[in-house]
């Protein structure tokens, strides 16, 4: 699966030393600094590059470097450094129109800056790691042209980039290209920094949360005959090694509760459908809990109102939800969060044999509401009625928030930019927006409101399973609401950001792990003791 890549911190003296011997030769070494516009440089790199001033310029020049963003500059064999084989530049140097920070305004008397400050070194360890590849004996020269102001949690973020861009999922594939096979195994990246405990310190940090986002990644890329409900349950069990407490409710189980919706949605399937509760008691004894709970359907075919073969094999990523949450609780633990927290994961499997239900049916939730199923391919939100309301009324939580590729109407709203945010709380979706600010998994408030409730009323039940095709993500979360009462919570439809993920910087990976570095921020910032 994920391509290991292992951090050495050194200070910048043992970076000079270890470039000034002779490199081994049975491992090149790939020696990588930061440029920034004009090819400015951090005050250790540019004494370092000395002897190989006039090269870098000479090449910079040819091939037209101007330090910009995400452009890069390879010298091979570079003078004065006889420890290094192979010299790469990468650009610090963004456009003002990038928007890391606010343009300054036009004046008469002012003129716009062509560059700003580059401080997204979670990107630039992607940027990184996609330049050295897998596999690579690299030593990472960590002095950008201007100095962040947390050097520690800069050196953490630029790490925690890179291993993200590290991960692949090719565990099944028995055959690989030449290329891949010849660099298999972990990249030895030598950390040049200015404080070597701060970063030690931040490295092992960084190393436990990338660690979470790519067991998530692995959840939502495994296939449904190796991912069941079972499996998923398992898998999950194994964070009791951290620390968090693991308890998983079988049908029977449910059934005594009253999960009658969770489990309809399964009924047609030969998987058991099951129940998972995480628990991370870091915070005060018998203070309420934080709750977020996820949808975890390891495959969708839509039951009888079946989907079309098209891209069905995709839905083996229904449960990114429920991926997130597990990623999430295995961060928290792994950093000792000062906080507690349930995590509840619905898994089921939604398949169309005799047994399953029918447009039509009426079910009994565990709150007592009642709900007429026009369309058993709305199924994640029945999951979640009966989760959400088994959390409110068992833990009392400070908030719930839900996670859930929950529909494709929030891919046509959204794109896959941004994931839909819904809630009955102002305070709690300022927080999650600012988290999603700070971590790039970005939010966008969706409306609701009494109108849209409406459309989920049934003639012959308390709620129907879907409005309708307008405003369908709308009516989704209008739906779940119902399920909560006056607690705070948000609806995180996920539908566009958990799988079939474009590739990026820190992400060449179908599962994408949305939603932890986002959630686990969120505790950090504003919810830890």
């Amino acid at each position: 699966m994920s391509a290991e890549v292992k951090f050495e911190p050194l200070s910048f003296d043992d970076v000079k030393s270890r470039l000034a011997g002779p490199e081994d030769k049975a491992s090149p070494r790939t020696l990588v600094v930061f440029a920034g516009p004009e090819l400015a440089f951090g005050a250790a790199t540019k004494a370092l590059l000395a002897g190989a001033a006039d090269q870098i310029a000479r090449a910079a020049a040819y091939a037209k470097f101007t330090g910009k963003s995400g452009s890069a500059l390879e010298i091979l064999v570079p003078a004065g450094l006889p420890g290094a084989s192979r010299l790469l530049l990468l650009g610090t140097a963004a456009a003002a129109s990038d928007g890391a920070q606010a343009e300054k305004p036009k004046t008469p008397d002012t003129k716009t800056p062509d560059t700003k400050t580059f401080d997204d070194f979670l990107t630039l360890g992607g940027q990184t790691m996609g330049k050295i590849g897998a596999g690579a004996n690299a030593l990472v020269l960590f002095d950008p042209p201007q100095a962040p102001a947390d050097a520690g949690a800069a050196a953490g973020q630029f790490a925690l980039g890179a291993v993200l861009r590290a991960y692949k999922f090719d565990q099944y594939k028995t055959k690989k290209k030449k290329d891949d096979a010849e660099r298999e195994g972990a990249s030895e990246i030598a950390f040049g920094v200015a404080n070597v405990e701060a970063a030690r310190s931040a490295l092992a940090e960084a190393e436990g949360l990338a660690e979470s986002v790519l067991l998530a990644r692995t959840l939502v890329n495994e296939p449904a005959n190796v991912l069941t409900p079972y499996e998923f349950a398992r898998r999950a069990k194994e964070l009791s090694a951290l620390g968090v407490e693991v308890e998983v409710f079988d049908e029977q189980a449910l059934a005594d509760i009253g999960m009658r919706a969770l489990l309809g949605v399964g009924q047609g399937s030969e998987q058991e459908s099951l129940v998972v509760v995480l628990r991370w008691n870091g915070g005060a004894a018998g203070a309420q809990p934080l709750a977020f709970v996820g949808k975890g359907v390891v495959f969708d075919s839509g039951g009888i109102s079946i989907k079309p073969g098209a891209s069905m094999e995709d839905m083996k990523g229904d449960m990114a939800g429920a991926a997130a949450v597990v990623g999430l609780m295995r961060a928290l633990a792994s950093r000792k969060a000062k906080a507690n927290v349930i995590g509840v994961l619905g898994l089921v499997e939604n398949m169309p044999d005799a047994k399953a239900q029918r447009p039509g049916d009426i079910v009994k939730s565990l709150s007592g509401q009642t709900i007429e199923i026009i369309n058993t391919d709305a199924e994640g939100r029945l999951v979640l009625a009966d989760a959400l309301w088994y959390v409110k009324e068992k833990y009392k939580p400070v908030f719930m928030i839900d996670l859930a590729t929950l529909t494709g109407a929030i891919l046509v709203a959204l794109g896959q930019e941004y994931a839909g945010l819904f809630s009955n709380n102002d305070e709690l979706a300022e927080r999650l927006t600012k988290a999603g600010e700070a971590t790039g998994e970005k939010l966008w408030r969706m409306p609701m409101g009494p109108a849209y409730d409406k459309m989920v009323d049934s003639r012959f039940a308390d709620m129907k399973n879907t409005g309708g095709r307008h405003a369908g993500s709308i009516t989704a979360a209008q739906f779940l609401q119902r399920f909560v009462d006056k607690t705070p919570w948000a609806h995180l439809d996920i539908a566009g950001t958990g799988m079939s993920s474009p590739a990026g910087d820190i992400n060449q990976s179908w599962g994408s792990g949305w939603g932890v570095r986002l959630l686990d921020r969120l505790v950090r910032d504003f919810y830890e003791g």
